[in-house]
């Protein structure tokens, strides 16, 4: 069989880079796409590792356009074809792309299969190197050319035959690994160093198993296991020794294992879907090296959204220790429960720390440094790695809006005390109590007690007993009004309690008080 003609795909748009690479079985026609790029930047670098033959490109993308990337590969690759991509409005780009000695061009509304086989036939046939025929690919479909149209989401014929003898175990699954993104000099391992270093550490346990690697991101891995159920045990411990020494290098990386399929077409959907999810969950499990749903605790039921009426009414009320208790409360239940995805969580933190922001500016405190900071927090919660550091950070956060609590309320407190003061010394004839004191000020009566007692010399009771025998004292020096009805008006129903407390503050019942002061 004659050599393939190795194709690398380059446009921004994955649907269009998904959509050339399942437009054919390729290799039947002795095509084969060897990788995919989203800008020039990035297909420069595959072109160096790749060796492609024919490079098809987008024209208009971010970061490097189709016009440089075309530049540059004639000028250092020219024995690599380039073939344009563009849409009617792009003329001029086409032009000079033509000037750099492209070898062809398509229009994206005219993409279809008939016409991108002929100008790629075209253009193989101009490749010395090759010697392209139509029939290079002797009508062979291979099984990477299975896998990769599966875990893409194509359905797709292939011979059982061959899939017995790529994979002759009764059950496969999938390994999944995802890593940080490298910051500076990072320990990230390649794809291809874990799978040696897997294939190696599995085939020393087992006896009867094949690994397969798949596509995958550039900061994940995916491997393929087609395994004897009867070595499972042994399996799933090499794995795990393998996860447990990678974490110990990066901390970051996790390791996940989905659940056992024997329906080769499944791999699909377990792909795409379930080791995704699997793998989601590092967030809530960062101490894990390696994910197993069988192993996972059941996740914490959080029967309802975060009630941010309530909160927001208690932080009016500047009920801030209930708020925050209520919220801290909500925060842990949700940690607990992994089945929500990281997006959720931190959405939830962060919308926190917009409201205490706002609620708080609107009340009167100063939160200029906290407003300036918003932003950093959003970002940082953003790019939490894991549960525990969001909420490391939220709590942050809840301790500076405490002290901005703090030092307002230490410097309003005489201001409040004199607002509340000159209240009761208006309001002393009316029925007054800590509850009726509460309601006016927004105060919880308990809270409301101690506050009068820790701001003044005197209790609450002990001082409205005071101003309203001040007051009688002035009634009763006046000579004019009787006892019964100057209690009243100072507010004491109970003319007997009246004297009992004019006497156990002036030591004169009103009575004595009056006689003593007439003459």
């Amino acid at each position: 069989m004659k050599e393939l003609c190795n194709i690398l795909i380059v446009d921004d748009e994955i649907l269009v880079r998904q959509g050339i690479k399942h437009h054919l079985s390729w290799e039947q026609y002795g095509f084969r796409i060897v990788g995919e790029a989203s800008n020039g930047k990035e297909a420069l670098a595959l072109i160096e590792t790749l060796r492609p033959h024919i490079v098809i490109t987008d024209i208009v993308m971010p970061i490097m356009d189709g016009e440089e990337l075309t530049r540059i590969v004639r000028q250092n690759y020219p024995d690599i074809e380039v073939i344009v991509l563009s849409s009617y409005g792009e003329f001029n780009y086409v032009r000079s792309t033509f000037q750099q000695g492209v070898a062809d061009y398509i229009l994206k509304p005219k993409l279809d299969t008939d016409e991108l086989l002929q100008v790629l036939q075209r253009t193989a046939r101009k490749i010395p190197s090759i010697q392209y025929q139509a029939d290079a690919g002797n009508n062979q479909i291979t099984m990477d050319h299975v896998i990769e149209k599966l875990v893409s989401g194509y359905s797709i014929d292939y011979d059982t035959e061959l899939l017995k003898q790529e994979f002759p175990y009764a059950r496969f699954t999938l390994i999944g690994v995802e890593q940080a993104e490298p910051q500076g000099k990072g320990h990230s391992h390649p794809a291809l160093d874990l799978f040696s270093k897997l294939t190696d550490r599995v085939t020393s346990a087992c006896e009867q198993i094949v690994l397969r690697q798949l596509p995958s991101d550039a900061n994940a891995a995916v491997f393929l296991a087609n395994l004897d159920p009867r070595e499972l045990h042994s399996w799933i411990a090499a794995v795990r020794e393998v996860a447990q020494e990678t974490k110990q290098v990066e901390p970051q990386t996790g390791w996940a294992i989905s659940r056992l399929f024997d329906n080769f077409n499944q791999m699909s959907e377990v792909y795409q879907d379930e080791l995704p999810k699997l793998l989601s969950y590092r967030f809530y499990f960062p101490g894990t090296a390696l994910l197993m749903e069988d192993e996972l605790p059941k996740p914490v039921q959080v029967n309802s959204s975060f009630n941010l009426k309530q909160f927001t009414e208690e932080m009016k009320r500047e009920h801030f220790e209930t708020a925050f208790q209520d919220l801290r409360s909500y925060v842990a239940a949700m940690s607990g429960n992994y089945t929500s995805t990281a997006f959720e969580f931190k959405s939830l933190l962060g919308n926190i720390v917009f409201n205490i922001t706002i609620l708080l500016g609107n009340q009167g405190y100063d939160m200029k440094e906290l407003d300036a900071a918003k932003y950093s927090y959003f970002k940082t919660i953003n790019d939490a790695p894991h549960v525990h550091e969001a909420v490391r950070l939220l709590e942050t956060f809840l301790e500076e809006a405490n002290r901005q609590i703090l030092a307002k309320t230490q410097q309003g407190s005489s201001t409040s005390m004199k607002k509340l003061l000159e209240y009761i010394e208006e309001h002393h004839a009316e029925t007054l109590n800590l509850t009726t004191l509460g309601q006016y000020f927004h105060f919880n009566p308990s809270y409301l007690s101690s506050y009068f007692t820790a701001h003044h010399t005197e209790g609450f009771s002990e001082y409205l007993n005071k101003i309203r025998v001040e007051k009688a004292a002035e009634l009763l020096r006046s000579g004019t009004m009787s006892i019964s009805d100057i209690s009243s008006t100072v507010g004491y129903s109970d003319p007997s309690y009246f004297t009992k407390v004019f006497k156990k503050v002036t030591g004169y019942s009103p009575s004595q008080y009056r006689r003593e002061h007439l003459h």
